[in-house]
């Protein structure tokens, strides 16, 4: 990567960050009750790691499968978690998608000219950026070529490219019907051509019930940008509900 001096600086912040920091640490109790001390994670748009790093500390005889195609986000991603001596994630430069090929990532840049990496996306570019060109497959054809043993959960966060994500892992998904924990926002899914009805209705016929994702409680549809936990209806023994 050919990156400006004041880039390259933000770059270290950025590692640091992601290495001594621990985020998201309220959301323990939401997801040990799906995600047993072997189990295994599903960590779509890995981003700098925070979430691979709490599920790996969740599930430290399990594995976590970190999905991210940015070269940039890897950078620090892997680093970080060398740092943190967390052997059980696996990182794979992947996107994932509704079929393969190739897609076009776009990295804005921030008014400071450093890399917004955390809003890279697939699909149409709506800001000046960086643009980088990634191997996409889909969650059926790794699964395939990667079997997994178990699968209890599934985190995405790809800025509005969740739906074909998903619909490129049906069969996966109706296999081990795994919780979904996904960033719903109409203004990402709007960029993608998808809608938050749309999401929750694909999902609701594949026998997911929505909750909140920061507190677990049920919810009827979409509410508002935000994070969302799926349950399969078949997994009664695993609803949230009671968690916190």
């Amino acid at each position: 990567m050919n990156l400006t001096p004041r880039q390259r600086a933000s770059w270290c912040a950025h590692l640091y960050k992601a290495a001594a920091r621990r985020h998201h640490r309220a959301l323990e109790p939401l997801f040990a009750r799906h995600l047993p001390p072997d189990g295994v994670v599903l960590d779509i748009g890995a981003h700098a790691g925070q979430f691979a790093k709490l599920f790996a500390r969740l599930a430290p005889q399990g594995m976590v499968h970190a999905f991210e195609p940015s070269a940039y986000a890897r950078s620090i991603l892997v680093p970080a978690l060398r740092l943190n001596r967390l052997a059980n994630v696996a990182v794979h430069p992947l996107a994932l998608s509704d079929a393969p090929g190739a897609l076009v990532l776009h990295t804005p840049l921030k008014r400071s000219s450093a890399l917004g990496f955390g809003l890279a996306h697939l699909g149409e570019a709506d800001a000046p950026g960086l643009d980088q060109t990634v191997e996409v497959t889909t969650l059926d054809a790794w699964a395939a070529a990667n079997p997994l043993p178990r699968l209890d959960l599934v985190k995405i966060d790809i800025e509005g490219w969740e739906p074909r994500a998903l619909r490129g892992g049906r069969a996966t998904l109706a296999r081990f019907t795994p919780a979904l924990y996904l960033e719903v926002d109409d203004g990402h899914l709007a960029r993608a051509g998808e809608t938050p009805d749309g999401l929750f209705a694909w999902l609701a016929a594949l026998g997911y019930c929505p909750f909140d994702g920061r507190d677990g409680a049920p919810v009827a549809a979409w509410r508002g940008p935000g994070d969302y936990l799926f349950v399969h209806a078949g997994r009664a023994d695993r609803r949230p509900d009671d968690v916190l």
